[in-house]
């Protein structure tokens, strides 16, 4: 259900510009057009085809793919494994897990948006505002108040009065920076533990004059044990899924 609702809700989103506009006849020929009306049509298709293109990755903003896929970074890093495991393995891992944090979102949506506008039993903007709503929600329990305030400074807004009144064009990037500092944290604390066994494998090394050994070659099989003993995976995922509120 959540990878048919991140291809419907982009169409949902952009709908309304295809309803002003009077959709041209598709036509491979290089003729100039008749009228300036029919070159203004087709421009507006290009550019709606593109946001089409671009929508998906808008919608992996506002949901948790962010903070997972960040820490997931940092966890590489700091075991110092380079590439491994492969960064299309911890995208679709992030994937995932995304899916099954906002399974009961993007079901929320789909029953009380999507699914009527299909039958024909709502309008588009009441679909849009149902749709968006468990998404909405899940970003501003996720915002830091600051970080929302941030934005509206920047944009002279008068504070919001309810949830209702926050407006997602200023939501989103608050959410991001948001999501982004919470991975850093997140980050820095996976850092610590494996930081401490390079320190005290480095000191060994130099306390038994073997300089020229690179730390790293000896530390990375102990950070890799250690990870496999205390379950490691288990642990992260299982504090990155429950850190949402």
């Amino acid at each position: 259900m959540m990878s048919r609702l991140f291809w419907i809700l982009p169409v949902l989103l952009i709908l309304p510009a295809f309803s002003a506009v009077d959709i041209p006849t598709v036509n491979l020929s290089l003729s100039a057009p008749d009228e300036p009306r029919q070159l203004v049509n087709t421009l507006n298709i290009v550019i709606l085809l593109t946001l089409l293109v671009l929508a998906p990755s808008l919608v992996l903003v506002m949901t948790s793919f962010i903070r997972l896929i960040v820490v997931f970074s940092f966890l590489r890093q700091a075991l110092g494994t380079q590439q491994t495991p492969p960064t299309q393995l911890l995208v679709s891992l992030a994937l995932v897990i995304t899916v099954f944090i906002m399974e009961p979102m993007g079901r929320e949506a789909y029953e009380n948006g999507i699914k009527p506008y299909m039958d024909k039993k709502i309008g588009y903007e009441a679909a849009f505002d149902e749709t968006i709503k468990p998404f909405k929600a899940f970003m501003l329990r996720n915002t830091r108040e600051a970080d929302l305030a941030l934005f509206y400074r920047i944009r002279n807004l008068p504070n919001p009065q309810s949830e209702a009144e926050v407006s997602l064009t200023v939501l989103l990037p608050a959410f991001m920076i948001s999501e982004l500092k919470t991975a850093f944290e997140i980050g820095f604390l996976i850092f610590l533990p494996f930081l401490v066994i390079d320190m005290v494998v480095s000191s060994v090394l130099m306390s038994m004059g073997m300089m020229m050994l690179p730390p790293v070659m000896i530390s990375l099989p102990f950070k890799i044990l250690i990870f496999v003993l205390v379950d490691g995976w288990h642990l992260l995922v299982g504090n990155l899924v429950e850190s949402f509120k």
